[in-house]
């Protein structure tokens, strides 16, 4: 759906280790032409070696940040990618705090320059302010009496703790860990994830992305792919005055096949559009 072609402008908003920007460049052949950005300190030490000498841009920042900062300077780019959410490394490093199934401190900083934690949100926010950010960011029915349990047993500092302190609120739980809504829901505070999404996509979809670009967007919860099909829509479809043309009516969601050596992917849906020429 990125379709990149010879000669465009790249701009990956959350660059990660750089697998996606390393198959784009393969396309556009054009590093000049390409910014890649990421808040996470070790995702751009990686970046910077992957791609030392090539003549990529390469900014430390959150894509909100960084969003503002090129259309301040009135860049615009062919091919947008933003690929939301936490990346398979965070899960993978107990010390980074975000994996239920490994023990770590209770961080979930995707900027480990912030000075806000999910320890600090777990230990000092009051119940009626953790069975909010319960509700809002993870969506979780039990937001109540989670919200009760965590503030009865504090202080909890590991995330083995926190993940066992919310499986009260669920005896008898199916395969899915009881804690992930409240895991997610920590993780989305932490980082902001859903006030800069909302306050973003405007500014790729309506200042960055070049007239013909096109941008693709992969969201893993229903939170995200919400405020990105509203995002969309309201800029795409048959109306005289679309800025936008969709390029799918369904989000492209990964099949069985993929699924086998990528069970992560189970939750992922790619959203793309192409702007208006």
């Amino acid at each position: 759906m990125l379709s990149p072609r010879a000669g465009d402008t790249y701009l990956d908003l959350t660059a990660g280790y750089g697998g996606h920007a390393a198959a784009v460049l393969e396309q556009t052949t054009n590093p000049s032409g390409t910014v890649l950005v990421d808040r996470d300190e070790a995702a751009i030490t990686q970046l910077q070696a992957r791609f030392h000498g090539q003549g990529i841009a390469i900014r430390r920042a959150d894509f909100l940040t960084a969003a503002q900062d090129l259309a301040s300077e009135g860049r615009q780019f062919d091919c947008i990618l933003a690929d939301l959410g936490v990346s398979s490394p965070h899960l993978n490093e107990a010390s980074r705090g975000f994996s239920i199934q490994q023990d770590g401190p209770l961080d979930m900083r995707m900027d480990q320059s912030q000075l806000l934690t999910a320890e600090e949100i777990v230990n000092t926010y009051s119940e009626a302010q953790l069975q909010e950010i319960l509700r809002r960011d993870g969506e979780e029915p039990k937001a109540g009496q989670v919200a009760r349990l965590i503030v009865a047993n504090r202080p909890i500092h590991t995330t083995q703790e926190l993940a066992r302190v919310v499986a009260k609120a669920w005896p008898g739980h199916s395969k899915v860990h009881p804690a992930t809504r409240t895991f997610q829901a920590l993780r989305i505070a932490v980082n902001d994830e859903l006030g800069l999404l909302q306050r973003s996509l405007p500014i790729w979809l309506d200042q960055l992305l070049a007239p013909g670009g096109r941008i693709a967007i992969i969201s893993f919860h229903s939170l995200e792919d919400r405020l990105v099909k509203r995002a969309l829509q309201e800029r795409g479809g048959d109306r005289y005055d679309a800025t936008l043309r969709l390029l799918s009516k369904r989000p492209l969601m990964a099949d069985e096949t993929e699924l086998v050596s990528n069970p992560r992917a189970r939750s992922a849906k790619l959203r793309a559009a192409a702007k208006q020429k």
